[in-house]
């Protein structure tokens, strides 16, 4: 048996049976719902030529995959029958009630797809965009400035390389690291991390500079946060405790920055998905949206619509503002000196690390197994130094490292 299979065993039996029912049993259902994948379009290049034929005035409809009106029942069934309330662990009895709650409500929000109540169903996931919020994102678009992008001089192959290379860099330290690499041939769905795996629109073109940058988002922070989670005793910190893309894409957006290269057009972005989440939210239509931020905001025409398009996935989703919310509230948990590497050890929100610290005092938990790389790199640890200590308005970089 493998030394962190041994651990794991050790640490599962100090979980009453309850706990390892309820636990596998919302990891399972986390992965069934997959409810980004069911809110994502499958014909993006369609809309996209669509529009631009359109001058910019015409959006064409969304076309998604099977959503879940056959399994939302089952699943309903299911999930309110699990025993949570006979967890012995008061800590772990809420933190699998929370999560309970959450996978009800994403099932609401692909059972809303389409549908008037779709933007209530988002608001009560994912919450909405205080104005605190949409005020730091309009500061952050006034303040960074525009400069030019970088050439896109890279495409999937070159991509899917680099990636190949990094997993086998973990695989060599770390055997059971399980991470494909995959080209998408849906059009315009750029770089992702699905269920641990790589993905890679097979069109994505991006500046070879950005190539690690967005291999330490993705593989560094949400495949190794996977890893980590699957070798803890407690299964849904590999899909994620609730209400955790904040904090996770918090950590992938700094990956980015500890890289070495987070351009000021990318903070930009991450503004300007707030301010799209935001009228989204007033049911401003896409076209509107783009024409907001082309032109108030001086974002770029293709940035511009895919901000648009994610804003209004499914009718109105808030997610793509827990992005600067995330690096916010990460950026202020650091310069309150906060542990990094603790953040590793699976999918959560910084509200349950407390209780996470507690579980692993107890012996029920664990240290992350595994951390990227750059965590050994001397000039990613002088960045990670002065992240502690930059407001957000300067939270870029202008140019590679040398």
């Amino acid at each position: 048996m493998h030394a962190s299979d041994t651990s794991q065993s050790s640490h599962s039996q100090r979980l009453c049976s309850a706990a390892l029912e309820v636990d596998r049993a919302l990891a399972r259902m986390d992965e069934k719902v997959d409810w980004l994948t069911r809110l994502t379009p499958v014909n993006i290049t369609e809309i996209w030529e669509g529009f631009r034929g359109s001058q910019y005035r015409h959006m064409p409809d969304s076309r998604f995959s099977e959503g879940l009106e056959q399994d939302a029942p089952v699943l309903r069934s299911e999930l309110f029958a699990l025993p949570v309330r006979e967890i012995e662990n008061d800590l772990l009895q809420a933190l699998m009630l929370e999560k309970q709650r959450e996978i009800d409500q994403q099932i609401e929000l692909v059972r809303m797809r389409g549908k008037d109540g779709f933007i209530l169903a988002s608001l009560d996931l994912f919450g909405n965009v205080s104005e605190q919020l949409l005020q730091e994102a309009r500061d952050l678009l006034r303040e960074v400035p525009v400069v030019e992008p970088d050439p896109e001089d890279a495409g999937a192959e070159e991509i899917c390389a680099v990636a190949l290379g990094e997993v086998a860099k973990y695989r060599k330290r770390h055997p059971q690291f399980a991470c494909e690499v995959v080209v998408d041939p849906t059009p315009g769905t750029s770089l992702y991390v699905s269920q641990g795996n790589f993905h890679v629109a097979h069109d994505f073109r991006t500046s070879r500079s950005r190539i690690n940058p967005l291999i330490q988002h993705e593989i560094g922070t949400h495949a190794v946060t996977r890893h980590n989670g699957r070798h803890q005793p407690l299964h849904t910190l590999a899909g994620g405790l609730a209400d955790y893309d904040e904090l996770q894409e918090g950590v992938a957006v700094l990956a980015e920055y500890l890289a070495g290269y987070l351009p000021a057009q990318r903070l930009r972005t991450l503004g300007a998905r707030v301010v799209a989440a935001h009228m989204a939210v007033e049911e401003r239509a896409g076209p509107e949206i783009y024409a907001c931020l082309t032109e108030e905001y001086h974002i770029d025409s293709e940035t511009a619509f895919d901000t648009a398009l994610r804003a209004k996935r499914g009718g109105g989703l808030t997610k793509d503002a827990l992005y600067l919310k995330g690096l916010a509230e990460l950026l202020a948990y650091l310069r309150n000196g906060g542990d990094f590497e603790i953040l590793f050890l699976g999918k959560f929100a910084l509200k349950h690390l407390h209780s996470l610290e507690r579980l692993i005092e107890d012996g029920i938990l664990h240290h992350p197994e595994i951390l990227p790389p750059y965590l050994q790199d001397p000039s990613a640890l002088d960045r990670l130094a002065q992240a502690r200590r930059i407001p957000l308005t300067q939270f870029y970089q202008e140019s590679t490292p040398s």
